[in-house]
Order: structure tokens, then C-alpha cells, then sequence
């Protein structure tokens, strides 16, 4: 029987070992069906029963509202940057974007291919270690809509609350989406790639309000247009089933947690866990300011860069796997995604614990 290890990956992530386990048997023989999900047409009343309950089941956990539409779709998060200003920009007009890092600076660089992109607010003064406060912010009194990255996966910076401005609020909610309660109702867009906390790579969820739909472009592709989308339930041409189909169950493991409250309380007990390893020691840093600190990605360096590559090897022998960091920051990287145990949070800062021993 293959060993389970614990995987700290920022994505594709982790997913819930029991969740592995039920497709694995449904895998051949879907309910008694006599063929995979993979085979199935997404015409089929099979099919078309599953993406329904998957939206039901996501719709309960998030308490979506009514009036707002959740689309499964494809091209991941990254394709989201274009178009949302395809849909949401009209030409000649201007969106306000704060920029927290990365994937923040990637959906500014696509946007302002398509308008006026105005940077209302940047972490750059703060080195990318702080979020600006809102009352430093420059937002626009045209902007069609205004754009941020809730959390940075790459280094390790979180907004802690939700911006409260006129303009409909788009947010990039990739790595932090049913890690815990957030309310739909202030938002007038959410994305997410799947492979963190919603499934397997290959798919997109966008949850959109129904009166920001019909505002495309004319140049709009058919495909990237949200109304298109939502007129035919994420099926205008053949969807990722399968990556569908297992995000659907995760919302069910989700639900049989206990929902997004007993997540939270999960999760925040594992980053407090790591965070307070890092922070009782000289031998581990972590440069971000305590209150924009990630829950899901936490990055972390060791005194000696040196000593990286016997850290992440001996992380390696004892199963703790995809800790180094990513390679435009350098360092230690752990992503505590909803899939990752708290037994796996334990078992590296016992690691970190006997490594400081023996090398601090």
C-alpha cells in the first residue's frame, strides 16, 4: 500500500486523502454506471447532476446569494486577468488595481492591455511586507471596478480584511477561497484557480453579481464572455469534468468537516503553530508584517541560506515534501492549504525544531 506524505506545495496542492480515495473508487464505474466521469457526456443527466450539486454544495458553504452567478470554467486564474477587463473595462475607461505583490502586478500588466489601469495603492513602499492601509489609498471616482489579491501565495502577504470602496470589488481569492467565512455579498466578482483549495488544476470558479453580466465588449471572444458562460451553466463547449467532478467533492468533504467555521478554526490554529515556531527562534524569520500575514503560504528563511539545502533534504527524508521556496524570493515556503493536516503542520515544526538543534 503507497504512504501518504505531507505535502506543502503551493499548487497543485494538496487534496483531502479521503476525497483521493472516493474517486479512486468511482473511477472505473461511476454509481453503478458502467463508466468513468471521464467518459460520461456533460449533457448527460449524470453529468449535469453533479455539476448541480457541486454548485449547490459550493453556493451552502460560501452562503452565496441569489443574485449572483458561479461559473466552472477554464484557463485558471491567469486568464481571469484579461478577462475581467473584457467584460468589466469599457473601452476608455479605467479600473483601479492595488498592487500586493506578484499575481497582483501579473492581472496589472494583462489589464492595461485592454485600458486604463490606475495603481490606486502598492506595497512597494513597505518592500512588499505590509499592505497599505486603506486611508493611503487613491481610488478613482470612475473606476468600473477595483482589483485585489486578497493573498499573495508567493510572499506570504494577506489582507486581513475586506476594502470597502463604490466601485463593484474584484477579488483574486485563488489561495484563500473556503478557507474560512467571507461574504460574497461584498464583492462583485471572485475568482479562483482550483489547484489550492478548490481541486485539481485545469479549472477557474468565478462567482459573479447577475448585474455586472452583459457588459462584454463587442470584441469580447465568445468564450471569455460571462454572460455566454452563464447562459449555458459553464457549458457552452465541454467543460474540465473530471476537475469538475472532484471539486465537487471536495465541497462535500468540505461540508462533512463542518463547514467553513470549523475550517477556520483548523487553519488558524495550524499557521498560529507555524508562525509561533518562527517567531520564538533566532534561527527562523519570517519579514512580514504580523497583521498581513498569510494564512495558507508562509514563507520563511533560515539564518544561514547555506544551510537551505540540507533543510529541504532532510525535510525530503522525513516526508515533508515541496518546501522550498519559490524562485523570485529564495528561502522556505509551506502552503497550509485546507488539504494539509494539522499532524503535518507538527510533524515539520518538530523538523525545524531538531534542525536549529543540530545546526544553530
Amino acid at each position: 500500500m503507497s504512504k501518504r506524505l505531507f505535502n506543502f506545495c503551493a499548487g497543485p496542492a494538496a487534496l483531502p486523502e479521503a476525497v483521493l480515495q472516493q474517486a479512486r473508487e468511482e473511477l472505473l464505474d461511476w454509481q453503478g454506471k458502467g463508466l468513468s466521469v471521464m467518459e460520461m457526456s456533460h449533457r448527460s443527466d449524470e453529468f449535469v447532476s453533479i455539476a448541480e450539486r457541486a454548485e449547490q454544495d459550493l453556493r451552502d458553504l460560501l452562503n452565496i446569494p441569489d443574485n449572483y452567478r458561479v461559473l466552472f470554467l477554464q484557463g485558471g486564474a491567469s486568464q481571469q486577468f484579461a478577462q475581467i477587463p473584457l467584460n468589466l473595462l469599457p473601452e476608455g475607461g479605467r479600473a483601479d488595481y492595488i498592487d500586493t505583490g506578484i499575481w497582483s502586478a501579473k492581472a496589472i500588466e494583462e489589464a492595461s492591455r485592454f485600458g486604463n489601469v490606475h495603481v490606486a495603492a502598492s506595497a512597494k513602499g513597505y518592500d512588499y511586507f505590509a499592505i497599505p492601509g486603506q486611508n493611503d489609498w487613491r481610488l478613482s471616482a470612475d473606476a468600473a471596478y477595483v482589483h485585489y489579491t486578497p493573498n499573495e501565495t508567493i510572499g506570504g502577504l494577506e489582507f486581513g480584511w475586506v476594502p470597502e470602496v463604490s466601485a463593484p470589488l474584484v477579488a483574486d481569492m485563488s489561495s484563500t477561497i473556503l478557507s474560512r467565512p467571507v461574504d460574497i455579498s461584498k464583492f462583485g466578482l471572485v475568482y479562483a484557480g482550483a489547484q489550492k483549495n478548490i481541486g485539481p488544476s485545469g479549472l477557474v470558479v468565478v462567482i459573479v453579481r447577475e448585474d455586472l453580466l452583459g457588459r462584454a465588449r463587442a470584441s469580447c471572444p465568445t468564450m471569455l464572455d460571462y454572460s455566454v458562460a452563464a447562459q449555458n451553466a459553464s457549458m457552452y463547449n465541454t467543460p474540465p469534468t473530471f476537475a469538475w467532478y472532484l471539486s465537487g467533492l471536495i465541497f462535500q468533504w468540505l461540508k462533512g468537516q463542518g463547514g467553513l467555521e470549523a475550517m477556520k478554526r483548523i487553519n488558524e490554529a495550524k499557521q498560529r503553530k507555524l508562525y509561533g515556531t518562527i517567531d520564538a527562534s533566532d534561527f527562523y524569520s519570517n519579514p512580514i508584517n504580523p497583521a498581513d500575514r498569510s494564512w495558507m503560504n508562509i514563507p520563511f528563511r533560515l539564518a544561514d541560506e547555506r544551510l537551505d539545502k540540507p533543510f529541504l533534504a532532510g525535510a525530503e527524508q522525513r516526508g515533508l515534501l515541496n518546501l522550498k521556496g519559490h524562485r523570485s524570493v529564495g528561502g522556505m515556503r509551506a502552503s497550509i492549504y485546507n488539504a494539509v493536516p494539522e499532524a503535518a503542520v507538527d510533524a515539520l515544526v518538530a523538523y525545524m525544531a531538531e534542525f536549529e538543534k543540530q545546526h544553530g
